[in-house]
């Protein structure tokens, strides 16, 4: 396994669904991040494509001018899912009580997962199941910056370096069988943390790991 027992664990230990109960009708980085990652996806998606967002949101920062066949939502909140207008359908499911996604078997042309792969405690499951659910061929695209819920990442994610928390889902790639070598994006900030909190110029550090079903 890549993770230790210790590496899984969280300083606030509660049920997530409690932690998520209320909506949050905010994005979690600046826009400079939300660009990049559009632009990613408008460079990698087809037209007329079946999609799995993954822990996702009230806003999937898909480019407006796509049309995609279907996009199958999942999250912790439905009130924020029901706002998401790309979503043609969506399930709630605590991916850390229950990994195994309730999906047939090489069904999306891509599965996406944005800035919430820190909270999952069993990523090797998660990413076989995204491997399986996958069409072969269909990508996977993960990204990430430096921000999280602090109190709700695993503790392997909190103790690494960016670059350690690249390897780290590169890690989760490689440890399944049947993914292309991930390839990363990534554009680091100008500026320190403490400054970008304080909303200086620079811009959150953007990460994505890519990798296809062989």
């Amino acid at each position: 396994m890549l993770l230790r027992p210790n590496d899984r664990t969280k300083l606030d230990d509660t049920d997530d669904k409690l932690f998520y109960s209320l909506p949050r009708f905010v994005t979690h980085v600046d826009e400079s991040f939300i660009q990049q990652l559009t632009d990613l996806y408008r460079q990698l998606l087809k037209p007329n494509i079946r999609i799995l967002d993954l822990m996702s949101s009230w806003v999937s920062h898909l480019p407006e001018e796509i049309n995609f066949s279907h996009i199958q939502g999942h999250g912790l909140n439905a009130d924020e899912l029901s706002r998401n207008s790309r979503l043609n359908h969506y399930f709630v499911q605590n991916l850390n009580d229950k990994p195994q996604l309730p999906l047939k078997d090489n069904d999306f042309d891509a599965v996406l997962n944005c800035v919430s792969v820190q909270y999952l405690q069993y990523p090797e499951t998660v990413f076989s199941e995204i491997h399986r659910v996958l069409k072969p061929g269909g990508v996977a695209i993960i990204s990430f910056s430096n921000r999280m819920f602090y109190q709700k990442a695993i503790q392997a994610w909190r103790d690494a370096s960016e670059s350690g928390r690249v390897e780290l889902v590169k890690g989760y790639f490689t440890g399944i069988s049947g993914f292309t070598a991930p390839e990363v994006i990534s554009r680091q900030s100008s500026v320190p943390n403490f400054l970008q909190w304080l909303g200086a110029g620079g811009g959150d550090p953007f990460y994505a790991v890519v990798a296809y079903k062989q």
